[in-house]
């Protein structure tokens, strides 16, 4: 991943990402289960204890798809004004299905986006070291191995 430049470094965080591949080889399975990350890589043997997406997936579903909608769903309700059951056999399976179906392809882009930048919250590359067993030596990182 080092010698990618920005533009390819982007296209590979996609690509790794939205199919659910490891950002290290791009063979292995990133996913274990539906939103569950793998304990490491079946292929290369990348442990995926740096990701830490947190809840930046459903962050970002929210941001990208239940805003807009339910901006929609009011302009529709003022405009129209429809009976209740309108609402319940559209505006409410619209919002499920379009919260839940990007989490999957949200989270596998960042956490291929942590593994290729390298993301790590400032100051915990010797804790790491400690849980891992390992001496910490300066200028390294938790993805160097």
């Amino acid at each position: 991943m080092a010698g990618l430049t920005g533009n390819e470094k982007l296209n590979w965080i996609l690509k790794a990402g939205w199919h659910g591949l490891c950002p290290r080889c791009g063979k292995g399975h990133m996913f274990r289960s539906w939103l569950k990350v793998s304990d490491k890589c079946e292929a290369c043997g990348l442990d995926y204890r740096f990701a830490a997406p947190d809840d930046g997936p459903a962050f970002f579903s929210l941001c990208i798809v239940a805003f807009p909608l339910t901006f929609f769903l009011v302009w529709l309700q003022v405009a129209y004004d429809p009976p209740l059951w309108v609402h319940l056999v559209t505006s409410v399976p619209l919002m499920v299905v379009g919260c839940l179906l990007p989490l999957r392809p949200i989270k596998g882009w960042l956490v291929a986006s942590q593994y290729v930048n390298r993301a790590q919250e400032a100051g915990t590359a010797r804790l790491w070291a400690q849980l891992n067993g390992r001496e910490h030596k300066t200028g390294t990182s938790d993805f160097d191995d």
